[in-house]
């Protein structure tokens, strides 16, 4: 195949990495496409013309920025219709693992001691485990205090997973206290990797 020589050439070559591939893509990875670099500014103009072309056909699909970069994916209203083709159902976590992920998301970077005193529980090694397996929170340091703990934040795999650029999209903290009063915890599952259930 000949090398891409002109504008519409490298966004039909960036369309198809980014529907081929699952992850988010960031514009230097797009770049990296081509013999020639095609430039941080072409390519940024390229991938908001895919975008605008999708949006406007109003397909099924579309593409989004996330933390980790672009990627395409089912647009939400139709995530209901395809949830019917699964065989599994997607993981439970518990009300434990929620409020303990809620806290570093909106307090981070936290210590284990930070999230007992503000869910006025012990945090048992298996809810941060759990959130650490599935890659949404990791250690980015250890506060400067005697024992030196481990500080957790979100990763960008979380952003991404919540379809979220930063987090100054998340929702505001009320909303999730309301959510969380509305979740009926009898309903709710353990996960797989949860140690037995904290005493909430």
């Amino acid at each position: 195949m000949d090398p891409a020589t002109t504008p519409e050439h490298y966004k039909r070559i960036i369309e198809a990495a980014l529907l081929a591939t699952p992850a988010a893509l960031p514009y230097s990875a797009l770049r990296q496409l081509f013999d020639e670099d095609p430039g941080n500014d072409l390519v940024r103009r390229l991938v908001d013309e895919l975008k605008s072309e999708w949006d406007a056909a109003q397909r099924g699909v579309e593409l989004v920025q996330l933390a980790s970069g672009w990627r395409f994916q089912t647009r939400v209203e139709y995530q209901v219709y395809l949830d019917r083709l699964k065989d599994e159902k997607p993981p439970r976590y518990s009300r434990a693992v929620m409020e303990t992920l809620a806290i570093i998301a909106y307090r981070q970077p936290v210590t284990r001691g930070d999230i007992e005193d503000i869910r006025g529980v012990a945090v048992s090694p298996g809810v941060l485990k759990t959130l650490e397996s599935r890659g949404w929170i990791d250690i980015v340091g250890h506060r400067d205090t005697p024992g030196r703990p481990a500080l957790f934040a979100t990763t960008r795999r979380f952003l991404d997973d919540m379809g979220l650029r930063s987090l100054t999209e998340l929702p505001a903290l009320t909303e999730i206290e309301r959510i969380m009063d509305l979740v009926d915890t009898s309903q709710i599952e353990a996960a797989a990797e949860v140690a037995p259930q904290e005493n909430d």
